[in-house]
């Protein structure tokens, strides 16, 4: 790891790059659905605020993690050049910038939209960033599938900032997020196996071999569509929904099959990209069929 210099003073990028804007995104497309498939209303200007803070949460869980990985990011390519192991941020800097963020996250979600919205965002704050980075992650191969909670916790928290509770429905779009990371993740880590090689973290490629890898995407595929489909079977959407489910989730489901059959890096990338517009199409799809249709089977 680089040692902070007059050339590498931290700039607003740096800070930016902490919060992992690509993650970030999910939290915030995620969080978004379920409040606005929540019943019931929210001021435009609270539902933002909701959204806001639940994207400010998500950055500071990324910033910790960064925080505690920052040895483990200076050993892989892929996150070498970000603001610790280059040396533009201190560590102590890092962790200040990730609690500061948090709190304010977490507190002003309490004071402005609801305690059990706040208590939601906390969890997930925390379930990242202790059990999954500190705990999970160097002990077993499964860490990807039990972290996968905080990654699935963001459509909780827009449901709840409009309602203050929860019932089968959010649970629903959690169960789909969930079932969805293994297969999503796994496809990277087979791209970056030499990576995780260099950090003796417990990955699935490199642990179990790419021969189990396939299969265990394979099976998460298989799960996590069949559980997209049941917000239609349960009728909690509509018909439009239920098309959208069906034909992206085949496709899901041949790219899996493509890489078992095929055990080609490209089809590992092509499932790894197919995974995240499939998860956009089904949100959107929830979403649209509530707008346009109510969500009415």
């Amino acid at each position: 790891m680089k040692n902070p210099s007059l050339e590498n003073i931290a700039e607003v990028q740096d800070f930016w790059v902490l919060l992992k804007p690509r993650v970030m995104s999910l939290s915030i497309f995620s969080a978004l659905v379920g409040l606005i498939l929540a019943p019931g209303e929210i001021h435009p200007v609270l539902g933002f605020t909701a959204i806001l803070l639940t994207a400010l949460g998500a950055g500071s869980a990324g910033a910790l993690n960064m925080w505690f990985e920052g040895d483990i990011d200076a050993r892989m390519e892929r996150t070498k050049t970000r603001p610790i192991p280059m040396g533009r941020l201190t560590p102590g800097a890092v962790l200040g910038f990730g609690l500061t963020l948090g709190i304010a996250a977490v507190s002003l979600m309490g004071l402005l939209i609801n305690l059990f919205a706040a208590s939601l965002l906390a969890f997930t704050i925390l379930f990242y960033v202790v059990v999954y980075t500190m705990w999970l992650k160097s002990r077993t191969t499964q860490n990807i599938v039990i972290g996968g909670v905080s990654g699935a916790l963001p459509p909780l928290i827009g449901w709840a900032a409009v309602t203050g509770s929860l019932s089968l429905e959010p649970m629903l779009l959690f169960a789909i997020i969930f079932s969805w990371t293994p297969a999503h993740f796994w496809a990277l880590a087979i791209l970056c196996q030499d990576d995780y090689g260099k950090t003796n973290l417990p990955m699935l490629p490199n642990v179990a071999g790419l021969e189990k890898t396939y299969i265990q995407i394979l099976i998460y595929t298989g799960l996590t569509v069949a559980v997209s489909f049941t917000p239609y079977i349960l009728g909690f959407s509509g018909a439009f929904y239920g098309v959208i489910a069906i034909g992206f989730g085949l496709f899901f489901i041949w790219k899996a099959v493509e890489l078992y059959l095929k055990k080609e890096e490209k089809n590992a990338r092509s499932l790894f990209f197919t995974s995240i517009f499939y998860l956009f199409a089904i949100f959107s799809g929830l979403a649209l069929d509530r707008l346009l249709f109510g969500g009415v089977g």
